[in-house]
């Protein structure tokens, strides 16, 4: 695992809003720094150094210097706007390389599956990272599965992984990856079939009701002119 080297700066007035604001504006990201059994850290980081440690994954040892001090820290949290989407916090926890230390780990899936390319089913993901324990400098960027042996009906369970100098803490019976029968859609039937079936349009109903009750609208007065006509008769 690579270690990245972040220089930051001690703050002062901690939760006071506009200091907050300020300090964003000029490119700096407000941060703590706890665990180890010692007193959380105020400090402000640099902005473009965060993005660069981002990139090289979100497990990345880091280095913190800051006044006299320098520790050697995890990022733990990141609070992003709910607009903007820029970082406006971090958490950073504090770790001993000596020490094992438990952390979740994305997943990365190689390959393209028997049972998609040549069975028609779909890859159909159950976890996206797992839970594991190791040292630091033992601590992977991500996890590769290779899923290109998986036929129809097929899976990958935790207890099919094999990796060096980590301990996995979850359920070895759970299922990472599997190839399923893609679902079929119904298409509904369209309007011919359905009229061959017996039923009519509702448009047809519709106007054959409007000519029924013209015909009988028309046949009053034609019923009162032949009672007319049948008058002089008598």
């Amino acid at each position: 695992m690579k270690e990245f080297i972040l220089t930051a700066q001690m703050r002062d007035n901690a939760g006071v809003r506009s200091k907050l604001s300020q300090m964003r504006e000029s490119g700096l990201i407000p941060a703590v720094i706890y665990g180890a059994s010692k007193t959380p850290a105020h400090v402000s980081v640099n902005e473009k150094e965060v993005v660069v440690i981002l990139k090289g994954g979100h497990n990345a040892i880091i280095k913190i210097k800051y006044g006299s001090s320098q520790e050697d820290v995890l990022l733990k949290a990141i609070q992003r706007h709910v607009v903007t989407g820029k970082i406006i916090h971090l958490d950073f926890h504090r770790i001993s390389l000596t020490d094992r230390i438990e952390v979740k780990v994305p997943f990365k899936f190689t390959g393209e599956a028997y049972g998609v390319k040549t069975q028609g089913g779909i890859i159909e993901h159950n976890m996206r990272e797992l839970t594991i324990k190791c040292l630091p400098a033992d601590l992977p960027k991500e996890l590769v599965v290779d899923i290109s042996g998986l036929h129809m009906g097929d899976s990958i369970r935790i207890k099919d992984l094999r990796y060096d100098r980590i301990e996995i803490k979850e359920d070895q019976e759970h299922i990472i990856a599997s190839v399923i029968a893609a679902k079929e859609e119904e298409v509904a039937a369209p309007a011919a079939a359905t009229a061959e079936a017996g039923a009519e349009p509702e448009l047809v109903a519709t106007k054959g009701k409007k000519e029924e009750e013209g015909e009988a609208a028309e046949g009053k007065p034609e019923a009162k002119k032949e009672e007319k006509k049948a008058e002089p008769r008598k």
